[in-house]
């Protein structure tokens, strides 16, 4: 097989669409999908049918006869698996609600058991009594319907002859993963899961929180006084936002009254916890700043504003020394500082590289349009994945996906030690834009509690997919498995396939068309743009902000998660991205390369018809001038229409060859891999360096040519070359002359016969004007 067939999206045909338990369709019909469109929220996976007891509370459970008490638990067991409840001490009416889920395709029992029993410190724990459920005999629901109301079940003797003290109260049905108790259940498939690592195996959802842009104008202070009365204050001003600081410039001159009027950008995130903190400090050295005074502000006193219009300024006392205390007395130092802060509402603060944006509205609500369409997305299955890590001596994988796009993440359950896990799980989002990108990941949990080894793990990466939504046609169910491909420093490695199934249901046809027309970002973007340093520095901060919120959350999205899903280190240098983007540019030009040897054919007469056909055309042109913007737009309007029966029949993928990622060179991933600032011997980052240096030094040169051509351009009527300036206004004036005299249409016809004359009068030699211009000087002699 072709290595690079294996690395190609394919196409699936999972059963999707709801079906009864028992095998009917539903909805009709007579496949999974009718022709109808099916009205569920699942109808993009397939249907996983589960055994669901809910275990609600109990009452009048006896007391153990020594202790006096009971200190009870529940354990439901299916063949063999077994899923226990919280225990209580010492309650004789517990109550857990609490939902146990056995997946319907490892039933391998024909009753299940709930029993009862009573914690022991020693020995064997005591036996309270037990219900029995027969398979044959559970209910079926399947949503919309309301939950089946539990029931109070007597407590049965072991051999199930005599009713025992107490009662359970129990719900068990039949459902799909489409129930409401699915998301909290307790899992089989997550059996071997205990302690603290139950909770990082269940789907969430998570949202990003809400990010805004700091504006801290800092435009003068009063009154700077220092310690030294005897020389001026020379002073700055440095701001922070948590780990976020920022300092304007050195004040020019010595004065008590010194002025900036910079702007200092920050990201916060709501709620607002950390504060505003400025600190003036007086330049007494080289490497020494005296603080002169402090002030914190916390964030929500300062005004939001959704658009360009002007701020209010405010002057603010600062604290001497940032303690208040002078001399033992606590006192208002007399410094001022004039500032104008703003929240930005009106942009959209990027978290994510610009080249994968999933979401584009502005920071304010109130500036948010209507949702122009619905994506749905559903999280079938992986096939084929790699082992992550070793348990109990045998490799293993515990395999769980996140989705992000927009504000919205989600996360599916983790399915412990499978290979090919079945996830099965849709999720929707609502769009905005459609030039925007979902991204999906698998990784492995490497947080299970006490099925791991001790100690901090990082959740490993198995692969990514991308897919943007406007390669999407509109109502259409694609359904595909992508190869999920990682870049390793021992090359590129395929982890294994994501199959997928989703949507992108158009809400407002004429709406998303205009779209097209809008500019990407929110005006506040193009109005008040920011440098390339501060968008850079900007999108790292607020990375780390989203990956410290979401990392708060219960179970955490870790922070190495969502480094990856965001491209943190897609700014770093690389040399193999670097080939990969000059090849891209190459291409682009492909089109006029090839355009240009076809030209060169017909003026070589290589076909003669096709020359003489040429020449009629160009003809026709000349006589019709007002044909030429007709035609060409015809013309791009049937290349387009010819292209229709050869476009993509695929969303795009991760290209391998177009990321030059299976030839490149060992140490070039290593280099890629590599820390910043580099963790390598000296030898090895000499090597690297003067590798970086012959690139650059082609660079340079291409970059040299080119600045010689166009100071060639400048020579022309700037008489550097006084004999060569003289002869170019000389022809200039002829044609001039000539131009005058001959109609347009004539010098047209003539210089396009000329292009095209047959290759007898053709000389291998370089043209005179060809030759003229190269002899121009430019101001490369010049440079040292």
């Amino acid at each position: 097989m072709n290595p690079q067939d294996d690395y190609r999206i394919k196409d699936t045909k999972p059963q999707l669409g709801e079906r009864w338990p028992h095998g009917g369709v539903r909805g009709g019909g007579g496949g999974w999908i009718s022709s109808e469109r099916i009205t569920s929220t699942y109808d993009l996976v397939e249907q996983m049918h589960y055994l669901y007891v809910r275990v609600v509370k109990a009452r009048d459970l006896p007391a153990n006869p020594v202790s006096g008490s009971c200190d009870p638990y529940v354990e439901v067991k299916l063949g063999n698996y077994k899923g226990k409840t919280q225990r209580f001490e010492k309650k004789m009416n517990p109550e857990w609600n609490q939902v146990f889920a056995f997946s319907k395709e490892k039933i391998q029992s024909s009753v299940v058991e709930v029993f009862v029993r009573d914690k022991e410190m020693v020995g064997r724990d005591d036996y309270l009594g037990k219900v029995v459920f027969d398979m044959n005999e559970v209910p079926t629901r399947v949503p919309p319907d309301s939950p089946l109301a539990p029931q109070w079940y007597r407590l049965e003797d072991r051999k199930g002859e005599n009713k025992l003290k107490g009662e359970v109260m129990v719900a068990v049905w039949m459902g799909t993963q489409a129930d409401e108790a699915f998301p909290e259940a307790w899992h089989s498939d997550a059996a071997l899961v205990h302690g603290e690592g139950v909770f990082s195996v269940r789907s969430k959802v998570y949202v990003s929180p809400k990010l805004w842009y700091l504006r801290v104008n800092v435009i003068e202070a009063q009154d700077v006084e220092c310690e030294d009365k005897s020389q001026l204050p020379q002073v700055l001003v440095k701001a922070q936002v948590g780990n976020q600081i920022l300092k304007t410039k050195l004040c020019p001159i010595r004065t008590p009254n010194p002025l900036w009027n910079e702007d200092l950008i920050f990201v916060a995130a709501e709620p607002f916890e950390e504060q505003l903190v400025l600190t003036v400090e007086n330049k007494i050295g080289p490497s020494k700043d005296e603080l002169v005074g402090r002030i914190t502000l916390p964030l929500n006193i300062f005004e939001r504003r959704l658009d360009h219009r002007a701020v209010h300024s405010r002057w603010f006392n600062l604290e001497r020394f940032g303690f208040g205390v002078l001399e033992g007395e606590r006192s208002k130092f007399s410094t001022r500082i004039h500032l104008r802060v703003c929240l930005e509402g009106g942009y959209h603060v990027l978290d994510e590289s610009t080249m994968y944006l999933s979401d584009q509205r502005p920071t304010a609500r109130q500036l948010w349009k209507q949702p122009i369409g619905i994506l749905e997305v559903g999280i079938l299955s992986a096939q084929g994945l790699l082992p992550m890590k070793n348990r109990d001596g045998r490799g293993c994988t515990d395999a769980y996906c996140v989705a992000k796009y927009g504000q919205k993440w989600v996360r599916t359950r983790t399915i412990v030690e499978g290979m090919s896990p079945k996830w099965n799980e849709q999720y929707t989002w609502e769009v905005y834009d459609p030039c925007t990108v979902i991204t999906l990941g698998v990784f492995d949990n490497c947080h299970l509690g006490g099925n791991d080894k001790p100690g901090p793990g990082k959740d490993a990466r198995i692969g990514k997919v991308r897919i943007r939504l406007s390669t999407l046609e509109t109502d259409r169910i694609y359904t595909h498995s992508y190869p999920l491909l990682v870049l390793q420093p021992s090359g590129l490695k395929k982890m294994g396939e994501l199959q997928l199934a989703f949507r992108f249901t158009c809400l407002s046809l004429a709406q998303m068309i205009y779209l097209y027309s809008r500019p990407l970002l929110p005006k506040m973007h193009y109005i008040h743009p920011f440098t390339v340093t501060q968008v850079d520095s900007l999108r790292y901060q607020a990375m780390n902000i989203v990956a410290s919120r979401l990392g708060r959350a219960e179970p955490p999205l870790r922070k190495e998660v969502v480094e990856y899903m965001l491209d943190v280190d897609s700014h770093m240098w690389s040399m193999r991205r670097s080939k990969a983007n000059f090849f891209r540019i190459v291409s682009l030009f492909s089109g006029l390369i090839s355009m240009s040897k076809w030209l060169s054919e017909v003026c070589q007469w290589k076909n003669p018809i096709t020359t003489i056909l040429v020449h009629i055309l160009f003809c026709i042109l000349i006589c019709y001038p007002e044909l030429i913007l007709p035609t060409a737009f015809l013309y791009m309007f049937l290349i387009g229409i010819w292209n229709f029966r050869f476009r993509p029949r695929h969303p795009p993928h991760m290209d391998t060859k177009l990321s030059w990622a299976e030839a490149v060179h060992p140490d070039e991933l290593d280099e890629e891999f590599d820390t910043f600032p580099t963790s390598k011997q000296q030898d090895v980052v000499r090597m690297r360096y003067d590798r970086l240096r012959s690139v650059a030094g082609r660079i340079q040169t291409v970059v040299g040519d080119m600045a010689t051509q166009g100071e060639r351009f400048h020579a022309l009527l700037s008489w550097r070359d006084p004999r060569a300036t003289s002869i170019f206004i000389l022809l200039c004036l002829c044609a001039a002359v000539a131009l005058y005299i001959t109609p347009f249409k004539i010098v047209t016809l003539l210089v396009g016969l000329f292009m095209l004359r047959h290759p007898r009068f053709r000389s291998k030699m370089p043209s005179a004007p060809s030759n003229f211009f190269r002899r121009l000087p430019a101001r490369a002699d010049s440079m040292l």
